[in-house]
């Protein structure tokens, strides 16, 4: 470990800015687990997702401030509860609409599965109602504007234990306290 490495490390277990809360797991800076993916969206409705929508692949209510799903070759990397920040800025722009949506992605939980066809992914879950209006006048919901970002980062940033529903993080300002480390909600 580089004394840089070594610093950080010891910065963050003695409370300095942004160390997480006393019940976090989170990786040493030096250390910050990261995954190349593409990245795409989708919504809490039966046509994309299983016959109950509004309940994720690990349970919980499928929230589309908070929520992502990955592929199932990424399971033992992105385990249920994996909290991820998100960085498109490298993407490849062609059919991806990252810097339009990325106000809205924030940091997830990984809650859900998708389908085995893919591999190397992480989806979004957004609200149906979270619909922008393009230049040629046509609004589109935010799955859409995204569409296929590959060359995508993915960094791990914590953990949260998804087995105490009622004090799961229900907004980003929440998630953000929580990897921020001035809340401590639900935090293993």
């Amino acid at each position: 470990m580089t004394i840089l490495g070594a610093l950080m490390g010891l910065f963050f277990l003695s409370g300095g800015i942004g160390a997480l809360p006393a019940y976090a797991v989170a990786p040493m800076a030096s250390a910050i687990p990261n995954y190349l993916v593409t990245l795409t969206a989708y919504n809490a409705v039966e046509a994309q997702t299983d016959s109950d929508p509004f309940v994720t692949a690990s349970g919980i209510y499928s929230n589309p401030e908070i929520v992502a799903a990955r592929s199932r070759d990424l399971a033992d990397e992105l385990s249920f509860g994996t909290i991820i920040e998100v960085d498109g800025t490298n993407a490849s722009k062609e059919a991806c609409g990252y810097d339009i949506v990325a106000p809205i992605i924030g940091y997830r939980i990984v809650a859900d599965t998708m389908s085995a066809r893919y591999a190397d992914r992480v989806d979004i879950l957004f609200s149906t109602k979270s619909n922008y209006t393009l230049k040629d006048g046509k609004v589109k919901n935010a799955g859409v504007v995204l569409g296929i970002c590959s060359g995508v980062t993915i960094r791990v940033v914590g953990h949260i234990d998804l087995t105490h529903t009622q004090k799961l993080p229900k907004t980003q300002i929440e998630l953000a306290a929580i990897v921020n480390g001035s809340n401590e909600l639900a935090l293993k």
